[in-house]
């Protein structure tokens, strides 16, 4: 498949802050903050509910993988969608679905009626508001900076999630204290209410700089996944990322967070979770601050190398984590972790959104979403349910301890096949 030639990586977004300078994406930064920012408070209530209600690592591990299958299954025919149709319309009904799942848990926990089968359906249709979500938010990105700032915009983007980790647990902790846990998410639906007026407003459709959406249809399933990705891997930036971003998920993910409470028990967690939010935090936290680090200074350009290495300690980092020997030492780590999954994070996002061509930018941007999220339905069953079998804190080291395998792996495959100008 004949491919453009974009400008390299590493030359894309000199300008610290670069996509702060778009009104446009100054408008939609601070309304997709908000929105994550109740998405993070949904989950952090929604989960220690869960645990207090069921006490089942079985079902927080379902928790990960009911809430990520949606992206392995459906997110390149999803990223066809964005292609051909109004990115805006995609998102208000992602966001929509959101505030209905956040209302009904709301009304479950003051009604007192949770039951196993509630949580099981709730965490389902919020998995798919998040595949319908992320490559339209991607693609409406990508049109409101275009390629001189998008490294720019997907790091503050990145940013902008990480810090509704970090908000989400304060302020979820807050309201749960304030007000209860079935209140705190009633309330907790208007967050989301700015987004999808925004997207009312504005004239950005995701395609406006490509000339139009893209006219050709797309397959549904994993068939298809294959087949979008055997017309990338001819641009080897493209595969490995891909790759890299869909075996950190596999194995370990985001695994762990569904898992937090019982780890903030271990540590000595209070009844009103604070020790568990804090937990939360620090690696969010930890995100941030490694995000404005690399956006202020422009350490670290996005090569493929650079995103390996970052990924490789990312996975020796997180797997100290269960044998850290006090609640300080684990906060430290996760701190740590959070600066490295940001790091890798961006860079592969970035160099995959970069070398996608124009007409199959949603596919591709949906490849990546079900590599980097849809492939943490594996973590979910190395480290929620074989947690369940032999504990969270063997099968989280274990994980960890694979991935780092692989990754090496990958970074020797990456000096093996290098071309001898690396970029």
């Amino acid at each position: 498949m004949s491919q453009p030639t974009p400008a390299r990586p590493a030359d894309q977004g000199g300008l610290a802050f670069g996509a702060i300078r778009h009104r446009d994406f100054r408008v939609y930064f601070t309304a997709s903050s908000l929105a994550m920012t109740g998405d993070s408070i949904e989950h952090m209530i929604s989960y220690w509910m869960i645990f207090q209600v069921f006490h089942s690592p079985a079902l927080a591990g379902f928790a990960v993988i009911s809430h990520w299958l949606p992206f392995l299954l459906f997110s390149v025919y999803i990223g066809s969608l964005a292609d051909r149709f109004d990115c805006r319309k995609l998102i208000q009904l992602a966001h929509g679905l959101l505030m209905l799942v956040s209302l009904a848990w709301g009304v479950l926990f003051l009604t007192g009626r949770l039951e196993a089968w509630h949580a099981v359906a709730l965490l389902i249709i919020h998995g798919i508001a998040g595949a319908i979500f992320d490559p339209a938010g991607m693609l409406i990105i990508h049109d409101i900076v275009g390629q001189e700032h998008l490294q720019s915009a997907i790091r503050l983007s990145v940013s902008a999630r990480q810090l509704a980790i970090l908000l989400g647990p304060a302020v979820g902790g807050g309201l749960m204290l304030l007000v209860g846990p079935g209140w705190g998410l009633v309330l907790n639906v208007l967050l989301s209410l700015p987004l999808i007026i925004v997207m009312a407003l504005t004239a950005r459709t995701g395609h406006t700089r490509d000339g139009g959406p893209a006219p050709r249809a797309s397959g549904l399933g994993l068939g298809e996944s294959a087949r979008v990705f055997l017309e990338v891997r001819g641009d080897r930036r493209v595969a490995l990322m891909i790759v890299l971003a869909g075996v950190t998920s596999l194995l370990v993910g985001n695994a762990f967070q569904a898992q937090m409470p019982e780890f903030a028990q271990h540590f000595g967690a209070d009844k009103g979770g604070a020790r568990y939010s804090v937990l939360l935090a620090a690696n969010a936290a930890g995100a941030i601050t490694g995000a404005l680090l690399l956006e202020s200074t422009g350490f670290l350009q996005p090569r493929i190398r650079t995103a390996i290495v970052c990924a490789a300690l990312w996975s020796a980092t997180i797997g100290l984590f269960p044998v850290a020997p006090s609640y300080a030492v684990a906060l430290t780590i996760l701190f740590i972790a959070g600066a490295l999954n940001i790091a890798f994070a961006a860079m592969a996002q970035t160099i995959v959104q970069l070398m996608a061509p124009p007409a199959l930018r949603g596919r591709v941007v949906g490849l990546f979403g079900m590599a980097h999220l849809g492939l943490r339905v594996g973590s979910g069953v190395s480290v929620g349910l074989l947690g369940s079998v032999i504990g969270i804190y063997w099968s989280l080291s274990l994980s960890a301890g694979a991935l780092l395998l692989v990754v090496l792996g990958l970074l020797l495959l990456d000096i093996a096949t290098a071309r001898p100008r690396r970029y």
